[in-house]
């Protein structure tokens, strides 16, 4: 059974960093992708970040772009999200979440529907 823990989250002023970890196991797959996803009250659920695990090609939000940093620990089977210089509009509950490569559809990555486990979340609050 896939399993995909979130952790890190918390309370931290405008400009400062975070960093989210999300450990995976149980995959069964040989290749897949872990996404960064988030959701704010009253909005939709959009992608931030995404790797591979084979050759750790990285992908990002426009909106993260120069601030967060997506890396993975394959003997950790972790994936970490990084992120400086938080603003307000970072509040979110953050996701990570698995997609497998042989189920992928070609199509853009930061999509939820590409993704087929979720985590529980971990909130992340940016507030003076």
């Amino acid at each position: 059974e896939v399993q995909l823990v979130e952790s890190g989250g918390g309370l931290v002023q405008p400009g400062g960093s975070l960093r989210l970890s999300c450990a995976a196991s149980g995959f069964t797959f040989d290749d897949y992708v872990i996404g960064w996803f988030r959701q704010a009250p009253g909005k939709e659920r959009e992608g931030v970040s995404c790797i591979s695990r084979s050759d750790r090609t990285t992908t990002y939000a426009d909106s993260v772009k120069g601030r967060f940093t997506i890396s993975s620990d394959n003997a950790k089977n972790t994936v970490y999200l990084q992120m400086n210089n938080l603003k307000p509009e970072d509040t979110a509950v953050y996701y990570c979440a698995a997609l497998s490569i042989r189920y992928y559809s070609g199509g853009p990555l930061l999509v939820p529907y590409e993704y087929g486990y979720w985590g529980q979340g971990t909130q992340v609050t940016v507030s003076s």
